[in-house]
């Protein structure tokens, strides 16, 4: 039995956030729904679900989807993290998301400690919300980025889902929501230690990743970041070893190869998914640069 601790504190009273938690062969969770209104669905972005668990020995969640942005805070203990191909180590006070549609695991090992707290979200600009506190999809993991202050934001949101003496609002939700995201935006420090280069230089890979679908051009990408266009490319391939053309191409077929494995989209979907404008200009593209393809490859 794992011993339950009291965490959360709402002013000088301790909210034994625990002590509800129901308890399956992996963990311990307390974890609250909410049903978005209409108006919280008219806004950039909503919160779904509030939690927190405790994992224990051997936990290990995935690899598995989901359909919702997920926030997640480590409390406590360490675990391990793999998005998108990339393994990450969990610490106390770290932020990892969870994005849709992207394969995802997490996981202790032995019998080490690991207590997170989470919201699920989504809405229009949920993307960007993330983007104001340096997480991205390829970037799902922010090193020591939870903050004091969002951390007793996120306090009080149990706090009023808790209450049972009032019933809480859509507006109460949304404004505590937000809070926790700018608390969390104010320790957003990164391009402030970067040089002038690396500062557009990552300005300009982080728009490639969150755009490469949208039928960008190497050009647009150069003015959003203010840059001349052969600079900027010229910086770009130095920096990252990919010019940004081709950097954009391995976004497109690493998004392609997920959706062939992990969907049962039509060939012609996930073209238009990627950024190609039909089928005919994804096949050939992902022939030359996969090498065999995209049907033969889904069947493999």
């Amino acid at each position: 039995m794992v011993r339950i601790f009291p965490i959360f504190q709402w002013k000088k009273e301790v909210i034994h956030l625990f002590e509800n938690m129901k308890e399956d062969y992996h963990e311990l969770l307390e974890i609250h729904y909410f049903t978005p209104s209409a108006f919280e669905k008219s806004g950039a972005a909503w919160p779904i679900r509030l939690g927190a668990n405790i994992a224990k020995a051997n936990y290990h969640i995935g690899p598995r989807i989901t359909p919702y942005y997920y926030l997640i805070m480590v409390l406590e203990g360490e675990g391990t993290f793999i998005q998108g191909g990339h393994t990450y180590t969990l610490r106390k006070k770290d932020l990892f998301c969870l994005f849709p549609q992207v394969t995802h695991e997490y996981y202790t090992t032995g019998d080490k400690l690991l207590r997170k707290a989470f919201f699920a979200f989504d809405g229009k600009l949920a993307l960007q919300l993330l983007e104001r506190i340096g997480l991205g999809p390829y970037h799902p993991h922010l090193e020591g980025g939870l903050t004091d202050e969002a951390f007793a934001h996120m306090e009080s949101f149990f706090y009023l889902v808790m209450d049972k003496d009032r019933q809480h609002t859509d507006l109460a939700r949304l404004a505590l929501f937000h809070q926790i995201f700018d608390a969390l935006s104010v320790n957003q420090t990164r391009d402030k230690h970067l040089s002038e280069t690396g500062s557009w230089l990552r300005k300009a890979k982080d728009y490639l990743e969150i755009h490469y679908a949208d039928g960008i051009t190497i050009e647009s990408v150069a003015d959003y970041v203010g840059i001349d266009r052969t600079h900027f490319s010229k910086q770009f391939s130095k920096t990252y070893g990919l010019s940004p053309m081709k950097y954009v191409q391995k976004l497109r077929m690493n998004e392609a190869i997920l959706l062939l494995k992990q969907t049962d989209y039509k060939l012609a979907e996930i073209a238009q998914s990627v950024g190609y404008p039909d089928l005919f200009s994804f096949s050939k593209a992902f022939k030359k640069q996969i090498g065999i393809s995209p049907a033969l490859y889904r069947k493999e």
